[in-house]
């Protein structure tokens, strides 16, 4: 086994259950699905997809076969989002295709910390760019752009987010708003490298807690929604993903400013 840390253990695992759960229910998977029904053979794409997240996250828990599967990986959902998601953009209402975009760049982020880890000695002699420290700093801005995003799209869509906390809890528009907030917080602290550390493991908490108290108990209930089912899967996987890009800090200290990192 190579384990680099907690969260790289934590996200292969994700990754097995990514794949085993989209070779079984194709339609569970959003990290992978949909495939725009125009391109040929779409559902043959998210079950080739699904086998990759299955033996990419093997395969990073292996140490001969770590360094192919973080390649692996990070190709394939750069390919992913450069031919499945970013075209949205074009296509589909903003708010839409930013949901469509900006959770497949927290586990691409993720993918890319991974990466840059076990990148070998041919990767930092032909792909320096993306296998070294660049690659690090351009994988955290990845990250804390969707952060941003998830923050403001609980001011945006206050509705649906006040839907989905805890009717036990007191205050629903001030959890909104300060969860919200705390998002985009976290998300330009990561971006300008200020209190990064401190900002991407509270984020991941925060993360954790919405499949703790939200997705969970939905479907712990006998939910039979495929939505919800979907939901709580994308949010387990970045969970998985935060975890990782929270760990990349490992070395920073915790109130670090831009110059320290």
């Amino acid at each position: 086994m190579r384990i680099a840390s907690i969260g790289h253990a934590v996200f292969s695992i994700a990754m097995i259950g990514l794949g085993i759960v989209g070779l079984l229910y194709r339609d569970l998977v959003p990290v992978w699905n949909p495939v725009p029904a125009s391109v040929t053979a779409h559902e043959l794409f998210v079950s080739l997809a699904a086998l990759i997240s299955l033996a990419t996250g093997i395969g990073l828990l292996v140490s001969r076969t770590a360094t192919i599967a973080a390649r692996l990986l990070f190709a394939t959902l750069l390919f992913w989002l450069l031919l499945f998601r970013l075209p949205n953009f074009l296509h589909t209402a903003l708010f839409a295709a930013c949901w469509s975009v900006f959770p497949l760049l927290v586990i691409l982020a993720a993918a890319w910390v991974l990466y840059v880890w076990y990148a070998a000695d041919w990767d930092r002699r032909h792909l320096r760019f993306i296998s070294g420290n660049n690659g690090l700093h351009i994988a955290r801005v990845l990250y804390g752009l969707p952060l941003i995003f998830f923050g403001a799209a609980h001011f945006i869509d206050v509705k649906d987010t006040l839907s989905l906390i805890p009717e036990w809890l007191p205050g629903h528009l001030f959890w909104a708003y300060f969860t919200g907030s705390a998002f985009v917080a976290a998300g330009i602290a990561v971006l300008i490298r200020f209190w990064a550390r401190l900002a991407a493991c509270l984020a991941a908490l925060q993360i954790g807690l919405f499949l703790l108290l939200v997705w969970i108990p939905i479907v712990a209930a006998g939910s039979k929604v495929a939505f919800q089912w979907s939901e709580t899967i994308l949010n387990a996987a970045l969970l998985a993903a935060a975890w990782v890009i929270a760990d990349s800090y490992r070395d920073t200290p915790w109130l670090a400013g831009n110059d320290l990192q």
